[in-house]
């Protein structure tokens, strides 16, 4: 799938972000991203939010592609989003999804909690952190086609990404950290909102 995000010349190549937003080796204990850095990324996540997204209770968020503002949310908001993000593609990396899950689960209580988002910026939100995690784990590439760089989402397995124990322990006490941080989660309690995929629909819910 390929959907047009800049036009030639104003975009970060993907290969490029990723490395800046994920040191090789490193465990989500890297510096701030530059604001361009941050911006590139909620483009790249913009690109992806589908038209139409079906929430779990049967909701229906109608998201008006020519209206971004309506979606967007502060730049500082938007760098807490991808730090989470990073951490969550590193517990990805480490096969870690119970960390993964409480990760997400627990950025997106957060962000719900603070009742100030609209269910468009919650998408927005839902699907920065996602495309975040995408973009560290080999899922989204960028290529040029007719003079613009395009988004694409690679479904393909992603290359094997190591991961020693002592990263793995570190990444679980960074979640751990994280999670207790934040509003307790119910052990089974589900994600605030089901993960948007690339074309719009619901990816199965995250094990628990």
């Amino acid at each position: 799938m390929m959907r047009k995000i800049m036009a030639k010349g104003a975009c970060v190549g993907a290969a490029v972000l990723a490395g800046a937003v994920l040191a090789s080796g490193a465990v989500a204990a890297e510096g701030e991203l530059s604001d361009r850095s941050v911006q590139v990324i909620m483009e790249y996540a913009w690109s992806l939010t589908p038209a139409q997204f079906s929430k779990k209770d049967g909701t229906v968020i109608i998201v008006d592609k020519n209206k971004r503002d309506q979606a967007m949310v502060p730049l500082e908001v938007a760098r807490e989003v991808v730090r989470v993000g990073r951490l969550s593609a590193h517990a990805q990396a480490c096969n870690l999804p119970e960390e993964q899950s409480m990760n997400h689960r627990s950025l997106m209580k957060r962000e719900l909690a603070k009742k100030k988002w609209s269910d468009q910026q919650e998408l927005f939100i839902n699907q920065l952190h996602l495309t975040t995690v995408m973009l560290l784990t080999g899922k989204i590439k960028l290529v040029e086609k007719d003079g613009d760089k395009e988004v694409v989402v690679d479904e393909k397995q992603a290359p094997q990404q190591t991961c020693s124990e002592d990263q793995k322990q570190k990444v679980r006490e960074l979640v751990a950290a994280y999670v207790k941080s934040g509003p307790a989660l119910a052990s089974a309690e589900p994600g605030a909102a089901a993960t948007p995929t690339a074309t719009g629909s619901t990816a199965p819910p995250e094990k628990k």
